[in-house]
């Protein structure tokens, strides 16, 4: 678990590879104002936290709490990334109390379904991930160009993400796992949910992982939702474009204005 800066609350919950390593470039941005709080998921063998198998899904759910509770918050903008984001929404339909924003971040939704490719990978974790990992270049390249343009730049963001993939590897069968949990697990109405709410995505054309429709479809269950684009950016804005994402997310649970 990191703890780091000062401000308005934001607990930053990662995706499905469960570390908060990857997320680094927008945890230091937020950081430079607002209190930022994240961690692995508690599955994951360096989380300080419990879980157990039976629980599934609700780990997660729990962990938040937790991790709250360990920081001394009450309330927190909770803000979801990814896979992280089915945890946002069902902990902040669940306990509408300790949230004083809700900000989903090319966010899964709980209708969503693995394709065809992805359900291969699923069923055979461990014999994909060579595949899975020779094709992301692939799925990332034209999004990391559209956001950084610059080669060198471009390189030395690869480079970096690359030393903090390394440093915390995600584990393909607890990714499987993962998706197996929530595919299984019966959501909280989200209508439930009475914070404030934002909606971001990168532009359809560049996010490969998470189709654009599939995050909006929160659009439809949050009352009074906003809906922001990260532009030039597909899935991963939070890490290509991290003050960008910053301005945007702490404007929000600031409650000021966001800029076009």
């Amino acid at each position: 678990m990191i703890d780091i800066g000062k401000g308005t609350p934001i607990v930053l919950i990662p995706g499905l590879q469960g570390r908060w390593e990857w997320m680094r470039p927008a945890v230091e941005a937020l950081a430079k104002h607002h209190r930022v709080v994240s961690f692995s998921l508690c599955d994951e063998k360096t989380s300080p936290f419990t879980w157990e198998l039976a629980m599934a899904f609700d780990n997660y759910v729990t962990q938040v709490g937790a991790a709250m509770d360990r920081a001394g918050l009450s309330q927190a903008a909770i803000v979801g990334v990814s896979y992280g984001g089915l945890i946002a929404a069902e902990f902040s339909a669940r306990y509408p109390e300790r949230v004083s924003a809700l900000v989903l971040a090319s966010a899964l939704h709980s209708g969503w379904q693995p394709n065809a490719t992805q359900q291969r990978y699923l069923n055979a974790p461990r014999l994909m991930s060579p595949v899975f990992a020779a094709t992301a270049p692939g799925r990332m390249s034209p999004e990391v160009a559209a956001a950084i343009p610059a080669f060198g730049a471009r390189l030395r963001f690869m480079a970096g993400q690359g030393a903090r993939i390394a440093m915390a590897p995600a584990s393909p069968t607890r990714m499987a796992r993962r998706v197996a949990w929530a595919s299984a697990h019966t959501f909280a109405d989200p209508r439930r949910i009475r914070a404030r709410a934002l909606v971001i995505t990168g532009e359809a054309a560049l996010d490969r992982v998470v189709p654009v429709q599939v995050t909006e479809q929160y659009m439809n269950e949050l009352q009074s939702a906003q809906r922001v684009v990260l532009e030039r950016t597909g899935h991963i804005g939070l890490m290509t474009r991290p003050g960008r994402f910053a301005e945007i997310l702490g404007r929000f649970v600031d409650d000021r204005r966001i800029p076009a």
